[in-house]
């Protein structure tokens, strides 16, 4: 029995789409294995860059806060 070919997203490369491949069933093995060792999210963030954040959402926090209770008139 044939696997089904299929057409890489990526680079356009045909492949069989095999029971068992890794990765997205609409990209090559060789396209899914660099997204697949690199998880999201995975560089840490320093201290500045913790604190700006923090900053930003006490203030988006503030103006929140400031739009929901604000009298008018």
């Amino acid at each position: 029995m044939a696997f089904p070919i299929k057409t890489c997203v990526v680079c356009g490369e045909e492949f069989e789409l095999k029971p068992d491949k890794p990765g997205f069933a609409n990209r090559c093995p060789r396209c899914s294995i660099p997204e697949d060792a690199e998880p999201v999210g995975a560089r840490r963030k320093d201290a500045v860059e913790r604190q700006n954040e923090q900053e930003v959402n006490a203030e988006r926090r503030r103006v929140i806060r400031d739009m929901l209770y604000r009298r008018n008139g």
